[in-house]
């Protein structure tokens, strides 16, 4: 059973940098696809970053040249590099993996249901401006 938990939120100045780690316990192979989804305060969920089995990494326009998604498949981790970071970032984030995909990812537009894929418990994330 994959359990990501999610770390390295904290509150930062705007313009300032984070990195957030997931590490996700359980067996992550060339079937998974991994996931950072936010919540702004208020808002619904939307997805931020994906990274494909075999490294193809897409971006929300929102973040695209700001974030940074990459992972180490033999610690079983995933990041989020943030810079640039800006009041609209805060938000609580997620990591998901989702190991039913055959490595292949979702567009960023599809929010899966909190049931489906393997949600952490989310670290936030707050910018202050």
């Amino acid at each position: 059973q994959v359990q990501p938990v999610e770390s390295g939120g904290a509150s930062v100045q705007a313009g300032g940098s984070l990195r957030l780690s997931c590490a996700a316990s359980g067996y992550i192979d060339s079937t998974t696809c991994m996931y950072w989804f936010r919540q702004p305060p208020g808002k619904e969920r939307e997805g931020v970053a994906s990274i494909a089995s075999h490294g193809t990494t897409t971006y929300a326009d929102s973040v695209k040249g700001r974030f940074t998604i990459s992972k180490d498949n033999a610690e079983n981790t995933l990041f989020l590099q943030m810079n640039s970071l800006k009041a609209e970032d805060t938000a609580m984030y997620y990591c998901v993996v989702d190991d039913a995909s055959g490595g292949l990812c979702y567009p960023l537009s599809y929010v899966p249901a909190l049931g489906a894929m393997h949600w952490g418990q989310g670290t936030q994330v707050t910018v202050s401006s």
